[in-house]
């Protein structure tokens, strides 16, 4: 008996991250209603409540999937690039194209906030060091006296950087840069902070 309901709230579950899933992928958090998502799972509004503890959980949920996908796309293309200076360039491309093609998911997982002195969750966390995981091998090769503390720090820096650039310009503010110029522009800031990291080593 217990397994048979453990596997229809597994089943609800699954019904209710897709659902959120496809309303964020067409458009993004602004007006998410638990309402909507309840019916897009064929279940009732308070079902979702035994399924999660509330709105924001199913959310995080999301965005773990979304994490996930992200991680992917990076760990393809750095396996693909063994020398530093490339490694760096096609990490910074691919999480380009994946914010283009992945724009509404992408920016969930940024624009989500939890509601006032409710934390997020260790396991959501710790599930965001892939935005960085992968700079800190290129890194260490290029910097090999820092310290894991600094390491850390300065992979921090370089991804807040290509995070800037790419959020500026895909929100088309009138600083970023035009989509033409996008890609070439921060593979080439890419390339001119590694030349600088090789002259700090030197």
């Amino acid at each position: 008996m217990t397994a048979k309901r453990d596997a229809k709230r597994e089943d609800l579950r699954g019904r209710l991250i897709e659902a959120a899933q496809a309303r964020i992928q067409a458009s993004g958090l602004a007006g998410l209603r638990a309402r909507d998502i309840t019916a897009d799972a064929g279940c009732a509004l308070g079902a979702l409540y035994t399924a999660f503890a509330d709105l924001d959980e199913l959310i995080l949920h999301v965005n773990s999937i979304t994490l996930a996908r992200l991680g992917e796309a990076l760990q393809q293309e750095a396996t693909g690039a063994a020398e530093p200076r490339s490694r760096l360039k096609a990490l910074a491309k691919a999480y380009l194209g994946f914010a283009r093609d992945n724009r509404m998911a992408w920016k969930a997982l940024f624009e989500h906030r939890m509601a006032p002195g409710v934390a997020v969750p260790e396991w959501h966390l710790a599930e965001h060091a892939v935005l960085i995981q992968h700079l800190v091998e290129p890194l260490a090769q290029l910097l090999p006296a820092l310290d894991t503390p600094d390491l850390l720090a300065r992979a921090r820096t370089l991804f807040s950087a290509v995070h800037g650039i790419v959020a500026i310009s895909l929100e088309d503010r009138f600083i970023g840069l035009a989509p033409t110029d996008l890609e070439s522009e921060l593979l080439g800031f890419v390339d001119t902070l590694v030349s600088g990291l090789k002259t700090e080593r030197e």
